[in-house]
């Protein structure tokens, strides 16, 4: 009998962000935030190791989805968020946390220093609202 887990990550997500994989995008969102940080500095291994991930992207999302738990809480609605309004604090709105949804809003993602934190821990604030922890 093989074990049967529902995708939390999307694998067309993480192609979009293997576009900008030189700089470990697509690394964070499938819950690799060290070797993100690698690519980061690295500019993906000096494009090399980015080549490798186009093939290895699906196996990062069987492995994302064995890892994080599925609920009501979209982690590419979260990711998306993050990116491009993380400094408002809509990601954290979307996962029921007002309070620092606000604090984000007023102090530009604690003048980006939050932002950042929020790269590292993204999928493990939607994996623990999906479990219903803090609910």
């Amino acid at each position: 009998m093989t074990e049967t887990t529902q995708p939390t990550h999307s694998k067309t997500i993480g192609y979009l962000l293997w576009i900008f994989g030189f700089l470990g995008a697509h690394r964070f969102y499938f819950g690799k935030q060290i070797s993100g940080v690698i690519w980061f500095f690295t500019l993906g291994l000096f494009g090399i190791g980015w080549l490798i991930d186009l093939f290895l992207i699906p196996g990062m999302e069987r492995d994302a989805a064995k890892k994080y738990a599925s609920g009501s809480a979209d982690y590419s609605v979260a990711w998306i968020l993050q990116t491009f309004l993380g400094p408002l604090g809509i990601h954290r709105f979307y996962l029921g946390k007002i309070w620092t949804g606000l604090l984000w809003l007023v102090t530009g993602g604690l003048v980006g220093i939050g932002y950042l934190y929020d790269y590292f821990t993204l999928n493990a604030q939607v994996d623990e609202y999906n479990r219903g922890v803090g609910n």
